[in-house]
């Protein structure tokens, strides 16, 4: 029974990183790519009336801070492989990520 407890333990964990980076990251800059590509016209015609839609003012800080995420996590993944590599590990002992060396 204790074996099963410790496989479902790290069963969890391995979905939660799977979704979070797997599918999450996808869905974060799809949603910022939809919130630059939200708009209205400022006449109020519809879009197909050859008017060209008007971004809205919230659109564009909401899609930089999706992008935002989506980069430093992929900074964050090179910076680990390459860590990795070179015989050292990222550490989040204080704010920001550093490399330390392996202990």
């Amino acid at each position: 029974m204790h074996i099963l407890t410790l496989a479902l333990d790290g069963a969890w964990k391995v979905l939660l990183a799977g979704l979070v980076l797997g599918a999450g990251l996808p869905v974060v800059f799809a949603f910022g790519i939809r919130a630059l590509a939200h708009g209205h016209n400022a006449e109020g015609r519809p879009h197909d009336a050859g008017v060209l839609p008007v971004p809205r003012s919230l659109g564009r800080p909401v899609a930089v801070v999706c992008f935002a995420i989506v980069l430093a996590a992929v900074g964050l993944g090179i910076t680990y492989i390459v860590a990795s590599g070179l015989g050292q590990q990222l550490s989040f002992e204080h704010i920001y990520p550093t490399l330390v060396p392996k202990k």
